[in-house]
């Protein structure tokens, strides 16, 4: 049985953030990932395509797929999502990880100086996500165990007000 019917939930939730990534959002709305994603027991499907152009979608029984471009905020889709799959860009990402999300980033490996694969290595490597690119998420979908994810740790601002106070009286 999936882990998403052992907690209850269904949805994936797919984020480009404000870019496009067509190469992703197109490949999720087709059958081969929608299969596989209804085998693994998900019943919807959220596309957030940014800039991009609307990708075809590919009709999967018992399926459901919703797409838009930009929303003031993901967080309501993010917090209902049981999956969120996501390209690499740190807001995006940062986001999905306080919420306690289990996370898959798919690298865009068609970017130069590739700094989100740097983001996503690190995160990965401290066992908070998984990650893989597009001709492998199929196969990462299959592979992965997201219960073994390690909860990201709370942000600490108050760290940060004190380190700029003891910078400030170091320096008066």
């Amino acid at each position: 049985m999936s882990s998403a019917r052992k907690r209850g939930q269904n949805s994936v939730f797919v984020t480009v953030g404000t870019t496009q990534f067509e190469k992703l959002t197109d490949y999720v709305c087709s059958s081969a990932v929608l299969k596989t994603l209804a085998n693994l027991g998900y019943r919807k499907v959220v596309v957030q395509i940014g800039r991009g152009r609307d990708p075809l979608i590919d009709t999967v029984p018992g399926i459901e797929v919703e797409v838009y471009r930009l929303k003031p905020s993901i967080t309501e889709d993010i917090r209902q999502a049981s999956l969120v799959i996501s390209h690499a860009g740190a807001g995006s990402c940062l986001e999905t990880l306080a919420a306690n999300k289990p996370l898959l980033v798919v690298i865009n490996d068609d970017l130069m100086n590739n700094h989100q694969l740097e983001l996503a290595y690190q995160l990965n490597k401290d066992g908070h996500l998984f990650y893989c690119t597009v001709s492998t998420l199929v196969d990462t979908l299959h592979s992965v165990d997201f219960s073994s994810l390690k909860p990201f740790p709370p942000g600490q601002p108050h760290k940060f007000g004190q380190f700029m106070d003891r910078l400030f009286n170091i320096n008066n």
